[in-house]
């Protein structure tokens, strides 16, 4: 099997595989694990650049505006989007934060007409109104919008979209956006601990140890998926994006017995079927590419 693929299927895997990690640090503040991220994230990037001598590039970042200020916006975006993750996560409600997950892709399109004036074959408006039935016909269903899920769709779909036109590669743009939060996020901590409600130190060898660890499992899938993105076609990573939010609904399911009702159902087979047609629409078109290039 293709290397490409193998770091892909890896990345995917290890994102889905998440709740576990954070459902054993249920007992610390969802804030608390958020802070704990950016901080020993950016430890584990700064290390590996310094291994890969791009400490300079790093650097040279520092001095642009216009880059510190979009990348101070995808920090936020960043810091939002993994604190309501952690928090659906221990807060039972795994199969919604998969839900997020699952709705991303397609918002990801729609902001890309909206604010890049990209534009849309007919064949992929079909999905993109799905989801939004979908996500209405849940609405009804919940009595009111899966907020966890749209929040995690759309800090991550305009994070994603900043992403597309910022200049740095996934480790140089993670070091950068965890940075720029660090000194915030260890004053936080230190305030914490002073205020006796730190979590570091005080519960045991082996929530320290997944506390500190959890730098590594940020940043080890991004570079997975970095090396994936280099050696496989964009339309195969995008089929393998759906692996992360699978695992994790089907954990939210099956080991942590979430509740899920025939019209919960219902409305995550309504946006399955939007991902299938995408799918199956971008497959097709890039056959029909494929075979327009070769010469006759």
């Amino acid at each position: 099997m293709n290397k490409g693929v193998l770091f892909g299927i890896g990345a995917y895997l290890m994102w889905g595989f998440f709740p576990i990690y954070f459902k054993a640090l249920h007992q610390v503040p969802p804030l608390q694990i958020m802070m704990h991220r950016i901080v020993w994230s950016f430890l584990f990037v700064i290390f590996i650049i310094l291994i890969r001598k791009q400490w300079s590039r790093f650097v040279d970042s520092l001095r642009q505006p216009r880059i510190l200020l979009t990348y101070t916006v995808t920090a936020f975006l960043l810091a939002v989007n993994w604190l309501i993750y952690i928090y659906g996560i221990n807060s039972d409600q795994v199969v919604e934060t998969s839900l997020g997950y699952f709705i991303n892709p397609l918002l990801s399109v729609a902001l890309g007409v909206i604010f890049l004036h990209e534009r849309l074959r007919a064949m992929q408006w079909v999905p993109v109104a799905l989801v939004g039935f979908g996500v209405i016909y849940l609405t009804l269903q919940y009595g009111e919008p899966p907020w966890i899920a749209l929040a995690l769709a759309f800090s991550f779909g305009v994070y994603g979209l900043l992403k597309k036109i910022a200049p740095l590669g996934a480790l140089q743009g993670l070091s950068l956006e965890t940075g720029i939060i660090f000194f915030p996020a260890v004053i936080y901590l230190l305030y914490a601990e002073f205020q006796g409600s730190g979590a570091f130190g005080h519960l045991g060898w082996q929530s320290n140890f997944l506390l500190a660890f959890v730098g590594v499992i940020t940043a080890l899938p991004l570079l997975f998926f970095g090396l994936a993105a280099r050696s496989i076609p964009l339309t195969l990573l995008g089929i393998l994006q759906y692996i992360a939010p699978t695992v994790q609904f089907l954990l939210g399911v099956f080991l942590y017995d979430e509740p899920f009702t025939i019209n919960r159902l219902i409305g995550f087979a309504i946006i399955w079927l939007a991902l299938i047609i995408f799918t199956v629409e971008g497959l097709q078109q890039r056959r029909k590419s494929a075979a327009a290039a070769i010469p006759t």
